[in-house]
């Protein structure tokens, strides 16, 4: 009996597997995509840092880049008393400006 309903495949419960179906295209548009542009975004923003950009790391600090090493680290310059700040390339989570001032 619960052998044979596993085996009958019929139309009406193909019918039943829509919704859970449509629930994930739902979820792939409206989460997934998005964060996949954002991720990418984000990626491209980092591989364009340049000497003298403003920016702000996840820890919330604003400082100005000096200089980019070789291994994806940053110095930051930090204002009021122009202490030098070396992180992390992945650190930097937006760009404040793309001019510094001098």
């Amino acid at each position: 009996m619960i052998l044979n309903l596993f085996l009958q495949t019929s139309p009406s419960s193909l019918v039943g597997f829509l919704p859970i179906l449509l629930i994930f295209a739902i979820f792939y548009f409206l989460l997934f995509m998005p964060m996949q542009r954002q991720r990418k975004n984000q990626q491209k923003m980092l591989a364009g840092l340049q000497n003298g950009n403003v920016v702000q790391t996840s820890g919330g600090i604003v400082g100005t880049i000096v200089s980019i090493d070789a291994d994806d680290t940053l110095v930051l310059r930090v204002k009021p008393d122009n202490v030098k700040v070396q992180v992390l390339r992945s650190a930097v989570s937006g760009l404040v400006s793309s001019e510094g001032k001098k």
